[in-house]
């Protein structure tokens, strides 16, 4: 059994393991969150229901602006159920995570954001577009963009998810002293 002075190393059947569940839905809420504050409101690219009801009178912009709300409630959620799952699996416990098993659970969880939101809200339901504020001819392109860098995301996690196995991403003792 180790100090209390002296990190031990966990096996999975001990917990070790990085949660993924929390990763991914901390990625489903960073990417709704990206889309939200940088699309929605930086660039003002699109909204919510920006393609049903267009920004052209002030009842469609507070229309946008409540869904636009709702949407980030959504994220919020999301963020918030990883964080207890995150808490539940680390309460009383040290653990060392694989960076790995971290960094590629976000990319999933964005990926698949990026992924679920542009087929259900661009292509099947169109109620927006990435950018609207370019020609209508060009929607597509911006759409299918989108649809790539989460499928890119989504690759990228799994990648980094099925290397990172058994990976803690500390040093060794010996390198640590």
């Amino acid at each position: 059994m180790a100090s209390r002075d002296q990190p031990r190393a966990l096996a999975p059947a001990e917990g070790g393991d990085f949660p993924v569940a929390a990763g991914v839905l901390f990625g489903l809420g960073l990417g709704g969150f990206f889309d939200g504050i940088v699309l929605h409101q930086v660039l003002q690219w699109h909204h919510m229901l920006s393609s049903w009801y267009p920004i052209t009178s002030i009842e469609n912009l507070e229309l946008n602006t409540l869904w636009d709300g709702i949407f980030h409630s959504a994220t919020y959620v999301f963020v918030v159920i990883g964080l207890f799952i995150l808490w539940r699996r680390a309460r009383g416990r040290h653990l060392r995570w694989s960076n790995r098993a971290l960094v590629g659970s976000l990319l999933v969880g964005w990926g698949l954001f990026n992924l679920v939101e542009g087929l259900i809200d661009h292509q099947w339901l169109g109620v927006h577009h990435v950018n609207e504020r370019v020609d209508r001819a060009h929607w597509l392109a911006w759409d299918l963009g989108f649809l790539a860098w989460g499928l890119a995301m989504l690759l990228g996690g799994v990648w980094l998810l099925r290397t990172g196995r058994g990976r803690t991403g500390v040093a060794p003792a010996a390198l640590r002293r």
